[in-house]
């Protein structure tokens, strides 16, 4: 995507942090917005420090900002959302990879096992795609209730499948009563 390379843990120093600044130029931006399915990015930055945390662990904390341009899911209009989120990485020397179908997952999900590098533009990628609306709808826009049924039948609606929607109008109407 950019130029910004993986940093070798080997060569980041004990005991000053190592600072990083990601702006993906405009082409870098159509590329990522193309491969996450999004109609465009915006002023995407992800800065932040790598930090030495004990004698073998590691630890980044970054913001990413941007301005992701999606479709509404109900009109399939443009929308616009900014997204500002703290990021956080524990990188433990001491936890195992595991290429096992099915691994236990750490109560901590910020946790990742320490490899030879430390790959921040993959962090941004990973932490933009979990920030994102998943479904992106434009303000005051609402779903629309479909009705299916067969001929000759009559339809159930949303307001059937509420049981006790029907007592409260029947409570209702025995306080009117009285």
């Amino acid at each position: 995507m950019s130029d910004t390379p993986a940093l070798r843990v080997a060569d980041l120093p004990q005991n000053s942090p190592t600072s990083f600044d990601i702006r993906p130029d405009i082409d870098a931006l159509k590329m990522l917005a193309n491969e996450l399915g999004l109609r465009g990015l915006r002023k995407l930055r992800f800065n932040g420090q790598i930090e030495a945390k004990d004698r073998r662990d590691w630890h980044l904390t970054a913001t990413l900002g941007v301005t992701a341009l999606q479709n509404c899911v109900v009109t399939l209009e443009p929308i616009s959302t900014r997204i500002d989120v703290p990021i956080q990485r524990h990188f433990l020397a001491g936890m195992e990879h595991s290429d096992e179908p099915e691994v236990e997952m750490p109560e901590d999900d910020n946790v990742e096992p320490l490899g030879s590098h430390i790959d921040p533009q993959a962090i941004m990628i990973e932490a933009l795609t979990l920030a994102l609306p998943q479904y992106p709808r434009k303000e005051g826009v609402e779903l629309g209730e479909s009705i299916y049924t067969e001929p000759g039948q009559e339809p159930m609606r949303d307001e059937d499948t509420r049981p006790f929607a029907g007592l409260a109008d029947l409570h209702n109407q025995l306080k009117k009563d009285n």
